[in-house]
């Protein structure tokens, strides 16, 4: 009732500032105003000039011929007039109803400045391959993190939520693919300078670069093999205080449900293995049981301004989300503040600050094993007996009678008490000192904390709780890092020649400290996990404390000669704690070179061309993206038969030549611009050849410790890269178009023992072995049988241990052609990693309105679904989908749906593994911008009003909740799926107002 009431309130305020500017607007003195804007070098009109009226956001762009047409407030406003490559021009319209302008060719503004790592570069100086998305494209829609954000809009970059639309859900980021098995293969964020920074909020950030080939990502050595994330955020600017506030609310929905066996047909489905089971009267869906409309409510107010030696910019954010399956709920406080001083000419300082609190209050999902009193609620209420209600007679939950006793799954949505607190405080404080007009130092200082506390109860009314009259465990973590960079920028131009170079030294130290403790037997659920003293049975507690450092020395020299020939040759030595004594150093060099054609004589009088820049690079970077103390030998607990004693023993063995794990990557790559900027395209090759892997090698039984760290192994990444920025119309109606497509093929070259076999499945299943690392195939091909339909009568049936010899069976494939089937018959049956991802977006705008549609897709990638397993393998364990219906008797012999059969075991085989590909409208936004005629009379600098929906439509084949899932995600484990939260369609309204 609050919130509808606060609903309503929210669109009376916004009905009645409409209302008070209609009227403002009969009686403000507007005047339209046209005119052209040329080149002041040849004469020829300009298409696509913005021009703005001063202080608003209102404004056009001129159309093909350089014309335009604009109403303005009253006689008094000015124009400004801005083209990229051109001067900006501000000229008062004093009355007139023509007014023309030439804007003179500037050297410096077509040089847009691209952020890299420690400072930035003319983007003409640019020899590297990097990605820019600006503060409007990450705003595009509400969002949790600015990763969300990103999804389709670099290309090369692929993001996959690991778990669906659940509220505070991580997301997978890859760069060029997989770099890494063991390690991570996630890139690093560098927030305004400051390495493993937090991301803000979407609504704090300015842009967002992502460094993809070596010259771009060298400079940040041992963190950049998986690509490197620099976030710009928001600052202010000298002038008038400026507030802003945006505000939206959001509906979400389920995109999808799963086709079970009601009451009836569950109970006729069982009676195929158990004849006397009997109807036990109930039709419950559970699936409508756990599902709810959910919500989002994204509250941002930001205060900026400043004068021309002190600019501030500060804001606050709260994001609240009640998922759409109940219990699951996630909201977030955060605050960012950027100041900037300019003490004097020489001397610049600043600091910028972050802090936030989240709270997740979570579901069971995604369970690493589903067995007794194990399930978690989307997964029960895929597997849990739909001829049950929620309550027994007696008021208690009721529990499955077929397969493992599992708590239904509104029990477990609304028993089941989990409850993250999490605090990030991160602040980043510079001073720079211009030594000289071509020489400067800048240091900054960074420091982050975050502190999570972690709680789980499982009351007695849950199976798991009640065998042990409650179940509590509480567990926290404190992690800081510390940064120190260092470095020397000099910028000077000598003629023709022109140099930027940078030396530094940095210094980071991390260090993690951790406890839990847990605790049973309860006499009551009042104490949650804040009682474990009132247990009768606590468990041992545990905590821990670990560190590591790095140090570096880095340099980058950009030397340009002519405006035409660029070089970039960049190195950076590293040291890390976590390798072996005589191994923690490394060096990572690299160098490129970019080459503007358009620069050159024969090349300048081909109008139709505006820029043709190739660009080459080659260079080396490193992963150190493992623990603490890899490299020495340790001790760990052991739990001896003798009660009241405790004991160590051998937990790793010392490896003393564990050292990098190193990429070297060659890009050849092009920029191009068409018809006066209204076509941008970039292309690029690139191959990436990771070498010495950081792997965790098995190691036999007989030794008494599982797994050892080691250098060994080699793995490729090779693929193309293509995106192209299209201004279709640029009159009255304004079209503009981006798209992007790319395509990676990752390969293992080396491996240690040349194959490993190893499986992610749910424990409960006992599959055993699903996935392959092999010479020759990529990173967690799926390994199993090949399924070649179902046995009829008269077929001839190949014998093997726990394969079925009779009609209406599973069959498999002979591989090996011995006569048998066995282990020997497993082969590849799939490839979870796509052939090409691509996005499209386009935005029209007409007048005050604005129309973004935004595409994204994969193509080719496999899926491996344990869900559709334990569903159709029609065994009798659970529930089933309706394909049970269809499934092979002696009446119905022409299906290709194997019989119902007791006796069938899960098998990892291609009946399970999907085309994973997908097409998604991924968001749909239509905007209005009131005039500023409109609210210049209420002191309202701008005001826009937007209704948009994500996820709108999917077209797959994918026969899950959603193709777009990462269950019990790694860089090895891709492609899997089980009980995975859904996918949510959202709808969302929003108003942004500026003052």
């Amino acid at each position: 009732m609050r919130m509808i009431f606060t609903l309503n309130k929210y669109y009376k305020t916004l009905l009645s500032v409409v209302l008070m500017s209609v009227t403002s607007w009969a009686i403000a003195q507007e005047r339209t105003v046209n005119g052209t804007v040329t080149s002041a070098e040849d004469g020829t009109g300009l298409p696509g000039v913005s021009v703005l009226i001063d202080g608003t956001q209102s404004g056009t762009i001129t159309d093909i011929e350089g014309n335009y047409s604009l109403t303005v407030p009253n006689d008094n406003s000015s124009l400004i007039f801005s083209f990229i490559g051109f001067e900006q021009q501000k000229i008062n319209v004093a009355g007139r109803s023509t007014v023309s302008v030439e804007l003179a060719v500037d050297l410096m503004s077509l040089d847009e400045v691209v952020v890299v790592g420690y400072g930035a570069v003319r983007k003409s100086d640019l020899t590297g391959s990097v990605s820019s998305v600006k503060a409007a494209e990450i705003n595009a829609f509400p969002a949790l993190s600015a990763v969300q954000t990103l999804q389709g809009r670099a290309a090369g970059v692929q993001i996959s939520s690991n778990n669906g639309g659940q509220p505070g859900t991580n997301y997978s980021i890859r760069v060029r693919g997989v770099s890494s098995i063991n390690s991570s293969s996630e890139p690093i964020r560098v927030v305004d300078g400051f390495v493993g920074a937090e991301m803000p909020p979407p609504q704090d950030i300015e842009s967002i670069e992502i460094l993809k080939d070596a010259s771009a990502t060298a400079i940040y050595g041992s963190r950049g093999s998986n690509g490197v994330i620099l976030i710009t955020t928001k600052k202010g600017s000298s002038g008038q205080i400026k507030v802003d506030f945006n505000s939206s609310y959001s509906f979400q929905n389920t995109t999808n449900k799963l086709e079970l066996l009601d009451g009836p047909e569950f109970a006729s489905y069982i009676q195929n293995f158990s004849p006397n089971y009997e109807y036990l009267g109930s039709n419950t869906d559970w699936q409508d049981e756990i599902y709810r409309q959910g919500m989002i409510a994204n509250n941002q107010l930001s205060v900026s301004g400043g004068t021309d030696n002190v600019r501030y910019y500060l804001s606050g954010t709260y994001f609240d989300q009640d998922g759409v399956v109940i219990g699951s709920e996630y909201n977030r406080y955060s605050l960012n503040a950027n100041m900037d001083v300019k003490a004097n000419e020489y001397l610049k300082f600043g600091l910028n600050l972050y802090g936030r609190r989240s709270k997740d209050m979570g579901i069971r999902t995604q369970e690493g094993s589903g067995g007794s009193g194990q399930a978690g609620v989307v997964g029960a209420a895929m597997r849990f007996n739909p001829d049950l209600g929620i309550y027994n007679e007696d008021g208690s939950y009721t529990v499955a009678q077929v397969g493992d006793q599992i708590d239904n799954p509104y029990a477990m949505a609304t028993e089941y008490d989990r409850e993250r607190i999490t605090d990030r405080f991160q602040s980043n404080t510079f001073a720079e000192l211009d030594i000289t007009e071509w020489l400067s130092f800048k240091t900054t200082l960074g420091i982050g904390v975050t502190n999570w506390r972690d709680g789980e109860f499982w009351p007695t009314t849950l199976i798991r709780g009640a065998g042990s009259d409650g179940l509590a465990s509480i567990s926290a973590q404190k992690q800081t890092s510390l940064l120190s960079e260092n470095y020397f920028t000099i910028h000077k131009d000598f003629g023709q020649h022109r140099i930027l170079w940078v030396n530094g030294y940095s210094y980071q130290k991390n260090s993690t400290e951790s406890w839990g403790a847990s605790s049973s037997g309860f006499i009551n659920n009042a104490g949650r996990f804040w009682a474990l003293n009132q247990g009768s049975t606590p468990s041992t507690p545990s905590s821990g404390y670990s560190q590591s450092s790095i140090k570096s020395f880095y340099t980058r020299l950009n030397y340009t000669i002519m405006d035409r020939y660029t070089f970039t040759f960049t190195g950076r030595r590293d040291g890390a704690s976590n390798f072996a004594a005589n191994k923690k150093w490394g060096f990572f060099p690299s160098a490129a070179f970019a080459w503007d054609v358009k620069g050159e004589s024969f090349l300048k009088s081909v109008d139709v061309i505006d820029q043709l820049k190739m660009r080459v690079s080659y260079g080396s970077v490193g992963n150190q993206a493992i623990g603490p103390y890899q490299s020495l030998a340790t001790l760990s607990v052991r739990n001896p038969h003798i009660a009241g004693t405790n004991a160590l023993g051998v937990g790793s063995l010392a490896n003393n030549v564990l050292s990098w794990e190193t990429t070297d990557q060659f890009d050849v790559g092009a920029d191009i611009g068409l018809v006066k900027g209204r076509v941008n395209l970039t292309v690029d090759y690139y191959n990436k050849q990771t070498k010495d892997l950081l792997f965790n090698r098995p190691l036999p039984s007989y030794i008494g410790v599982g797994s050892q760290w080691q250098n060994i192994g080699v793995l490729e990444n090779k693929g193309f890269e293509f995106s192209v920025n299209t201004k279709n119309l640029v009159g009255k109606i304004q079209w503009e178009s981006n798209f992007n497509i790319s395509a990676n093929r990752n390969k293992i070259v080396e491996l240690a023992d040349s194959v490993q076999i190893y499986g992610a499945s749910p424990g409960h299943m006992l599959l055993g072995s699903s996935q392959l690392l092999l010479e020759g195939e990529s990173i967690g091909v799926f390994y199993g049988y090949e399924y070649q339909g179902i046995y009829q009568n008269g077929d001839t049936f190949l014998p093997g241990s726990g394969f079925e010899q009779e009609a209406g069976g599973e069959k498999f494939a002979d591989v090996s052609e011995d006569g048998e089937l066995s282990n020997d018959d497993r082969k590849i049956i799939g490839n979870p990693h796509p052939d090409f991802i691509w996005a499209f977006g386009n935005t029209v705008s007409y007048k005050n309105f604005d129309l973004n549609v935004f595409f994204q897709g994969s193509h080719g990638n496999d899926m491996l679904s344990y869900t559709q397993m334990e569903l159709e393998t029609l065994s009798g364990k659970a529930n089933a989908s309706k394909i049970a219906l269809r499934a092979w008797t002696p009446e119905n012999p022409n299906t290709d749906i194997p019989k119902a059969s007791s006796g069938r075991t899960y098998k990892v085989s291609s009946r399970w593994v999907y085309d994973a590909s997908y097409v998604r409208l991924k968001n749909i936004a239509l905007g209005y911008t009131f005039p500023t005629a409109l609210l210049n009379g209420l002191h309202i600098r701008s005001l826009r009003i937007y209704a948009s929906a994500q996820n709108l439509l999917t077209i797959t084949d994918y026969p899950g909740l959603d193709p777009e899932v990462n269950y019990q995600n790694s860089s090895r484990n891709i492609g899997l799926d089980y009980a995975s939260y859904p996918n949510v369609r959202t709808y969302t309204f929003g108003i942004n107002l500026g003052l």
